[in-house]
C-alpha cells in the first residue's frame, strides 16, 4: 500500500485543525478547577509541589484586568511550603504560573502562537474571573524565581512577580535550621 506524502501531510493539517478547534477555548473563561487526586511532585529549579495540608503559610494574591499581580513581591525562607490562594479581581481569565524567567519566557512564547493551549501543573492556576484559585508549593531552592499570566498578551504587558527564596542558614552546631533538608 503505497501513501502519498501530500495525503499524509493533509491529513495531518485535517487533524491538528479539528484538534484545535477543541482547545481553541481552552482559555476562554470555563473553570479550569484542579482534578481531585494525588498533587504531581515533580521537583523543579523553583521547588516542588505540596499538599495544602504541609503549607506552613498562606499568601493571598489578587489579579486585575490591569495587568498586575499584588504583591509582586513575595518572599519566602528555603524549605518553606506556602499555599497561595489566587484570586482573580478581573473579569477575564487570569492565570498564575510560576517558574524561571526563562522558561516561563519561552511558555509565553508558545502561548502568543497557541493561545488555546491546554495545561495544568501544579505549578500553576488558572482563575476564571471573580473566582479563586490555589496552590502549595515547598521552595526547597534558595534564589530568585518568578511567577507570571502566561496567557497571550499578559505577560507582555507586564503581568509578572518575583519570588525570593533566602537561603537557610546554617545553626551554631552547623546543622542547617531544619528548612533546607524536606524532601518530598
Amino acid at each position: 500500500m503505497k501513501i502519498s506524502i501530500k495525503r499524509v501531510a493533509a491529513q495531518a493539517a485535517i487533524t491538528m485543525l479539528l484538534g484545535a478547534s477543541t482547545i481553541a477555548c481552552a482559555h476562554g473563561n470555563e473553570d479550569h478547577a484542579k482534578k481531585a487526586g494525588p498533587v504531581k511532585k515533580e521537583q523543579k529549579a523553583w521547588g516542588i509541589a505540596a499538599e495544602a495540608k504541609d503549607a506552613g503559610r498562606t499568601i493571598e494574591i489578587s489579579m486585575s484586568d490591569v495587568m498586575r499581580f499584588s504583591p509582586d513581591l513575595i518572599e519566602v525562607k528555603q524549605g518553606e511550603t506556602v499555599k497561595f490562594v489566587i484570586r482573580n479581581d478581573g473579569k477575564m481569565l487570569h492565570e498564575f504560573v510560576l517558574g524561571t524567567k526563562k522558561e516561563l519566557d519561552e511558555h509565553a512564547a508558545l502561548m502568543l502562537k497557541f493561545p488555546g493551549m491546554e495545561h495544568d501543573e501544579p505549578y500553576m492556576s488558572h482563575v476564571p474571573a471573580g473566582k479563586a484559585g490555589e496552590i502549595t508549593w515547598t521552595f526547597n531552592r534558595a534564589g530568585q524565581f518568578d511567577f507570571a499570566c502566561l496567557i497571550a498578551g499578559h505577560y507582555q504587558a507586564g503581568m509578572v512577580g518575583k519570588v525570593k527564596v533566602a537561603a537557610a542558614k546554617p545553626t551554631k552546631d552547623g546543622k542547617d535550621d531544619g528548612h533546607a533538608d524536606h524532601k518530598h
